[in-house]
């Protein structure tokens, strides 16, 4: 279960970034937890390979990359309450280091 967790947070982290990049100017610091993620990544689809067959790994991946661009495209767009936003990516943006730290933690102790 907690191969599925880490694996969700990856994309939503993933699709985040891509934003962020597109929208704001990137620095070395996030260039650095990106490659932090993405070696989470690897390591994961290593653990997931290794403990599922292709099918479920490739099949969840899909659902989730799928879901992801969804719920990061629908604050984008926005959801608006009172005429006020009622997520700003702004502040996806800042969280995107915890993010990132939470995903390296999990994939720690899916490996254990």
């Amino acid at each position: 279960m907690l191969f599925y967790l880490t694996l969700f947070l990856i994309f939503i982290y993933f699709k985040l970034a891509r934003v962020h990049k597109k929208e704001e100017r990137v620095n070395s610091k996030i260039y650095m937890l990106h490659a932090l993620v993405l070696i989470s990544a690897l390591a994961l689809y290593n653990w997931g390979a290794t403990h599922f067959s292709f099918w479920v790994v490739a099949i969840v991946s899909l659902l989730f990359f799928i879901v992801s661009a969804l719920m990061v495209t629908a604050v984008q767009v926005g959801v608006f309450i009172d005429g006020k936003p009622f997520i700003k990516m702004s502040n996806l943006y800042k969280i995107m280091p915890y993010l990132a730290i939470i995903i390296s933690i999990l994939t720690v102790i899916t490996y254990l």
